[in-house]
């Protein structure tokens, strides 16, 4: 049986999902016929449209193509300019988010959690310096336990081991869910959060560098302090045109590489290129914050940091992170270990469904649930 379907809204759903018609014909050999309306799909060939552009099923009987809006306040600049609507892949990835932060928000409630003191208690005229020093405080965040680590991917899992210590939910993947098949595209967005006193959310973009990832962590934990939502690139790092990004941009500059310690590390008897990779590996953040922060210190011209900055981010495009590993042990980082932790045990004591599990966590087998459990020590 055929289905009725009007041709602007298949075109639309091709656009959405970032190809012309003629990127899904090898799939769909007579995509043409029903976008110039010489035949129509049949509800199984739809379906399998559907599926091919991310799209819901129901737009496709809507009377024309809708303006799908960011669920979110959008505070990307470079971005915005080049992704003129948000990808299937950003969209769903927030929606799932706010499912995941609504199903943890009635979690807390119900076991008489208290709001966290920290969201929202700042403002954009606060002082930079002293918001950074208590959040390091808050997090438990020091410069001299971090240049410890050896490796960015150590100094990152501690970041946000203690975010999620201190009560927030930190989600860090480079994909849809589980779909390895739907990449997040850095240059899209970089991250956001979901600001809420019981169960605040960030999002990093796990594709990013992780040194990238770092600054989105402190950026995003900015907003929080905020309590404001939304979406960022966050890696203008000072060229932000919005007083809230600008703030953000600053604060967690000043988180992670705290001025009074990096003006006793920067020599300046030495050219700032000569000591990047040494101020980096000590702060383990990007050549361009360490930039930044120079500029910052007066010992570099904004003609000479924008030349060596976009230098440099031509240079970081290679040094894209991997989904990939053990997905037992990258799982609990995608989702948040602290979402992780408390939808299974509330699963496995009958508080919440299977089904409704293993769709916030993105598994399909209960075999994969139980082996979840069993790593957090949680199986029955």
């Amino acid at each position: 049986m055929q289905v009725s379907v009007k041709p602007d809204l298949l075109k639309w759903a091709c656009e959405r999902n970032g190809l012309a018609v003629d990127g899904y014909v090898h799939r769909f050999p007579r995509l043409k016929d029903w976008v110039t309306g010489q035949s129509s799909p049949t509800m199984k060939q739809l379906e399998g449209f559907a599926k091919a552009t991310h799209t819901p099923i129901g737009y496709f009987f809507l009377p024309a193509p809708p303006v799908e809006q960011m669920p979110i306040p959008d505070f990307r600049t470079i971005s915005k300019a080049k992704h003129d609507r948000p990808s299937p892949n950003l969209l769903d990835t927030i929606y799932v988010c706010q499912q995941r932060q609504g199903w943890y928000r009635d979690f807390v409630r119900i076991a008489g959690g208290q709001p966290l003191g920290f969201v929202g208690s700042a403002r954009t005229s606060d002082d930079v310096v002293s918001t950074a020093k208590h959040m390091r405080e808050a997090l438990q965040f020091e410069v001299a336990a971090r240049a410890e680590f050896k490796t960015w991917t150590d100094a990152l899992r501690y970041f946000i081991g203690q975010a999620e210590e201190a009560g927030l939910l930190v989600m860090c993947t480079g994909i849809v869910l589980n779909n390895s098949h739907r990449h997040l595209d850095p240059e899209e967005f970089r991250g956001f959060a979901l600001s809420d006193p019981l169960a605040p959310v960030i999002f990093v973009n796990g594709a990013d560098s992780k040194s990238a990832q770092m600054f989105t962590l402190a950026h995003e934990l900015a907003h929080v302090w905020l309590g404001e939502s939304g979406v960022t690139d966050s890696l203008t790092l000072g060229g932000q045109v919005n007083d809230v990004e600008r703030w953000c941009d600053a604060v967690a500059a000043e988180l992670l590489v705290p001025m009074a310690d990096f003006r006793n590390q920067f020599d300046r008897r030495q050219t700032p290129m000569a000591q990047l990779q040494a101020l980096v590996r000590r702060y383990k953040v990007s050549t361009l914050v360490i930039l930044r922060r120079i500029l910052d210190l007066g010992a570099i011209s904004q003609d000479d940091f924008w030349k060596l900055f976009r230098q440099e981010l031509e240079r970081l495009k290679d040094y894209a992170s991997s989904s990939g590993g053990n997905f037992y042990l990258t799982q609990p980082v995608r989702v948040s270990k602290r979402f992780a932790q408390a939808i299974i045990a509330s699963t496995w004591e009958g508080r919440s469904s299977f089904t409704e599990a293993f769709r916030l966590l993105g598994v399909k087998k209960m075999s994969t649930f139980k082996q979840l459990s069993e790593n957090f020590g949680m199986s029955l």
